[in-house]
This record gives structure tokens, sequence and C-alpha cells, in this order.
């Protein structure tokens, strides 16, 4: 395995990406999070972040659930099993790029 090169997963690297990977990972796995949670949490724009979602969610990275409550939409976003796997592995790789020895 460590003679293997390591390849960070392109989708999580992305820094953006990286955050609310990070964010909803840091939670249970029976936990969601609102989706203006995330924006406000984040600072990033309603746009940016939908953008970011839909990628992790076509990964398969992440699922979002919308709701209304007393008449007022919600969206709900948590990390999939297979997202947080994926989460484990992409640390698990930068850490031993991290590791690597110098040149």
């Amino acid at each position: 395995m460590r003679d293997e090169p390591i390849i960070l997963n392109e989708t999580i690297h992305q820094s953006t990406r990286l955050r609310i990977m990070t964010l909803l990972v840091s939670r249970s796995e029976s936990d969601r999070v609102a989706y203006g949670f995330i924006q406000q949490t984040l600072g990033l724009t309603g746009g940016n972040l939908t953008i970011h979602l839909r990628k992790l969610e076509d990964a398969g990275y992440l699922s979002t659930t919308k709701e209304f409550l007393e008449r007022i939409p919600r969206t709900w976003v948590e990390a999939t099993p297979e997202g947080r796997r994926a989460f484990t592995e992409y640390l698990g790789n930068l850490e031993r790029a991290l590791n690597l020895p110098l040149r």
C-alpha cells in the first residue's frame, strides 16, 4: 500500500467542498444540517453553496431533503455513508502525502 501513488479525491479536495464535508462529517451519522446554517457558517453565497452541494450530491457524498415548516421551505443536508467513507479515505491519503519525506 505504501508503494501505491497517493491520489487525493478531487471532488472533496476543492476547498469549499472540503469545508462542507468537514462540517457534515464532524456530526453524528444521524444528524442533518440546515442549508442556511452551512451557508452562514462557511460564509458562502446561496448560489455558490448550491453548486458545491450539487457536485457532492452527484458524487453520492451527501443527500438533501426539502420540507416545509409552517409553510417555510427548509433544506436539510447530510453526509451519506459513502461520503463518510470517501472523506475518511481522503484524510488518510492526505496524511500519507504529508508524511512523505522531502527530497
